[in-house]
């Protein structure tokens, strides 16, 4: 019988230890390319591209108000010993953390509407709640990529403030590479890896399209 923690896209936590044992590379990228850390870079990113400076600092309390809860609590859970990593590789722990970026990103984004944000960095914000209310729903019963998901949907967003072409392209050689690590490390199957990365840039691009 197959040991349960061997297996590509399940919920057991052990797929961590596995990966790490199996490629260095792909184990870098995974860690690089974490969810949290493109959430918490997007907004500042957008908002300095397509406002200067001041787009940069809305862009920023964009990142406080929609990502820090979440990222905070994941890592209080895995320092406490609650949640296996900041991967979130048991499927099952991924509900707490996502309740709480329900909250904080809906709760962010109004504020930024109050606030009357730029465009862009009010745009990016609804894309992260899209995420979390698509994917999420996704993740309740199959583990669903949010790695390649975001990193799809970051592509998309860059796109309205950088050349498009280019950034597409760039954008969808990196979501391979990122897919190919996950699924390398034993945390995803190739539908999973593929699924969250249609899902992140389909969420992505409908939000765009509506508010820009």
């Amino acid at each position: 019988m197959t040991d349960r923690r061997e297996a590509p896209g399940q919920d057991a936590g052990g797929g961590a230890e596995a990966g790490a044992g199996r490629g260095g590379l792909a184990w870098v990228v995974t860690e690089v390319a974490a969810p949290q850390y493109v959430v918490i870079a997007l907004p500042p990113v957008a908002g300095l591209l397509a406002h200067g400076w001041a787009g940069a600092l809305w862009g920023l309390l964009a990142a406080v108000l929609c990502a820090g809860a979440p990222v905070g609590v994941i890592a209080v859970g895995v320092r406490r010993g609650r949640l296996d990593s900041m991967h979130l590789v048991d499927r099952r722990s991924r509900t707490g953390p996502m309740l709480v970026g329900l909250v904080t990103v809906a709760a962010g984004l109004a504020l930024l509407v109050l606030l009357d944000a730029p465009a862009v960095v009010t745009a990016t914000a609804a894309v992260m709640f899209g995420w979390v209310v698509v994917m999420g729903a996704i993740t309740l019963g199959w583990k669903i990529s949010f790695h390649t998901g975001v990193a799809a949907g970051a592509a998309v967003v860059l796109a309205h403030v950088l050349p498009a072409v280019v950034t597409l392209a760039v954008g969808a050689v990196l979501v391979g590479v990122i897919g190919w690590a996950r699924v390398r490390v034993s945390h995803h199957t190739p539908a999973q890896v593929v699924a969250g990365a249609a899902a992140g840039a389909g969420v992505a691009w409908a939000v765009l399209a509506l508010m820009l």
